[in-house]
């Protein structure tokens, strides 16, 4: 991959070793070094940002092989291996950042967090659980509600998503988190009013918008909320309802829905479609 910012950079680094000529050496070696750090933090963050994944995981290894005891260089291999979705190596990647003399709770954060997306629950609670309880963050608190809801300690997870909440200023992910959660244990009215709430900080977030089809559904309401969506993902919505509609043995009203969703759609709809078909069958 080729990015515009890596020449910027290159640029900007030959103009400020241009200006140091007219300097002494030791300013001159203060300004490389200075323009060398800030040059490679530069690349660091489009690496962790939009660059492919793997195309930072191979960067990240050469950068640990180079520098094998620069934390931040390990640190971005984790991210990376998070990122590339090759969760089992960023567990092991992540370790290895824990054992630095240099680690922090953040790291320990990130290591439960990593343990989490391969389901080992019992380890990410062992994790969480030497963090000291000073350290407040909402991604820490995140992790610990969805840690309690996976053993069912409804009130402790409830405090932990409240907490979590409270920390952030972009909380859809961890309402809609939230909502599914009560949705889970039969309470569907909580589960819509967080996800609505959920879809008010982020009017983008269609799993809120679907899971909120979802909790209507558990009171046989299956008329769509009244929220912000595309055409496709109307249809989308529609075509949820009407699975759920069945399922409650509302058959007339899931076909009904059905055949919204498909006429709906901005192009064919092929789940619906087949839905239908097998319902009419």
């Amino acid at each position: 991959m080729r990015h515009p910012v890596f020449f910027a950079l290159l640029l900007g680094s030959a103009a400020i070793l241009s200006a140091c000529g007219q300097t002494g050496q030791g300013d001159v070696t203060r300004a490389v070094n200075n323009a060398a750090a800030a040059e490679a933090d530069s690349i660091r963050q489009i690496m962790l940002t939009v660059a492919d994944p793997g195309e930072a995981v191979t960067y990240f290894q050469r950068q640990v092989d180079a520098e094998p005891d620069e934390i931040e260089h390990q640190r971005g291999l984790a991210r990376s291996l998070v990122r590339g979705g090759r969760q089992s190596e960023a567990v092991l990647a992540w370790r290895k950042v824990v054992d630095h003399d240099d680690s922090n709770n953040d790291d320990m954060v990130s290591l439960a967090d990593a343990l989490i997306r391969t389901s080992d629950w019992a380890a990410a609670k062992i994790v969480l659980d030497t963090i000291p309880p000073t350290h407040e963050t909402f991604d820490r608190y995140k992790l610990e509600a969805v840690v309690a809801d996976s053993n069912q300690q409804w009130a402790k997870a409830d405090s932990f998503y409240e907490t979590a909440v409270g920390l952030t200023t972009t909380p859809a992910g961890v309402l809609n988190n939230w909502g599914y959660s009560k949705l889970t244990r039969g309470d569907g009215e909580a589960a819509e009013r967080l996800f609505t709430e959920a879809i008010t900080y982020d009017p983008k977030l269609f799993t809120a918008k679907n899971n909120l089809v979802l909790a209507r559904a558990t009171r046989r309401v299956y008329a769509l909320p009244i929220v912000p969506m595309t055409q496709e993902e109307r249809a989308q919505l529609l075509h949820t309802g009407a699975l759920a509609a069945i399922k409650r043995g509302d058959t007339d009203i899931g076909r009904s829905m059905l055949e919204d969703a498909i006429d709906t759609h901005p192009r064919y709809f092929e789940p619906a479609v087949r839905a239908l078909e097998a319902l009419n069958s």
